[in-house]
């Protein structure tokens, strides 16, 4: 017998699936996944970001989007210095690794918030400026399905896409 879900709970399993499973869309864990290493820093086309640049910038924003969440002393981040790396391609193989797992930490942890925010997903944060939860979530997903549209492509470019 299945059991009755709330709204929020409903809710919020949606979120999750548009967070992590991207849907009808490749996600970002599949964007980011076998990129050679050498091809990290490349600009094709004169580009203005390398697939380096676009997921450390991702990473950046979304543990942004995390803190402000769950954080009543919130820092806000100077826009765009502290969003963007100004390095085009990793220091190493580890830093590359790094970028990843933490993208993937900072994404559960978010879900994990969602999850324990019960009825409170419509509530506005105490230290926003109207923001709620479920706006947050849905500022997550838009903003990383859109990079993981320009990683794909960038790959695409540099021969790096099935």
């Amino acid at each position: 017998m299945q059991s009755i879900q709330t709204p929020e709970e409903i809710l919020v399993k949606h979120l999750e699936d548009l967070l992590d499973k991207g849907n009808a869309h490749v996600t970002l864990d599949e964007a980011l996944e076998g990129i050679p290493f050498e091809i990290l820093g490349e600009r094709p086309a004169d580009l203005p970001y390398s697939i380096w640049q676009l997921a450390e910038h991702t990473r950046i924003a979304q543990f942004d989007i995390l803190d402000f969440s769950r954080n009543a002393d919130y820092v806000y981040l100077k826009w765009p210095d502290d969003y963007w790396p100004k390095e085009h391609k990793p220091g190493s193989k580890k830093d590359w690794e790094q970028c990843v797992d933490q993208i993937k930490a900072d994404r559960k942890a978010f879900i994990d918030l969602l999850y324990s925010a019960g009825n409170k997903l419509y509530e506005p944060l105490a230290h926003g400026t109207g923001q709620t939860l479920l706006r947050e979530a849905l500022v997550l997903a838009d903003h990383n399905s859109y990079h993981t549209g320009q990683i794909i492509l960038l790959r695409k470019m540099l021969n790096a896409w099935k």
